[in-house]
């Protein structure tokens, strides 16, 4: 995975999958794929999926060449509310775009370690066939 700034200041992990690298063949399989991960991960919480594609494209908003469908699944690993301020970092999302031969698996750092550990041990285990 790579890390890097997204607008010079938001920190973020992106991975590109070829398809011939994964046994996923679209962003449903990939997104069943990290929600069972999340599932059987005791501390942590699923909240839902959010199609960004198909509401980009319902208000007539500007979608990237390229991409074929694009959403996020979206969690929480809230395993302390240490203060008010760490409610604006949560909760966590994964955003999964088909890029047509490949997926663009994308997260924001997160700001606890244990919680970027497995979010990106999570996203690497999608290159299945590798």
């Amino acid at each position: 995975m790579k890390h890097s700034l997204l607008m010079e200041k938001y920190p973020f992990f992106d991975i590109d999958i070829p398809k011939s690298e994964t046994s996923c063949a679209t962003v449903d399989d990939i997104l069943a794929k990290l929600k069972g991960k999340i599932d059987a991960h005791p501390k942590v919480a699923y909240i839902a999926t959010f199609d960004h594609f198909s509401h980009t494209k319902s208000i007539d908003g500007t979608i990237a060449e390229g991409i074929e469908d694009a959403r996020n699944i979206v969690f929480c690993f809230g395993v302390a509310l240490p203060n008010p301020h760490v409610l604006s970092v949560r909760p966590r999302s994964i955003g999964v775009a088909d890029m047509g031969s490949y997926f663009h698996i994308s997260f924001m750092e997160p700001p606890m370690e244990v919680a970027t550990k497995e979010m990106e041990a999570w996203c690497k285990a999608l290159a299945d066939k590798a």
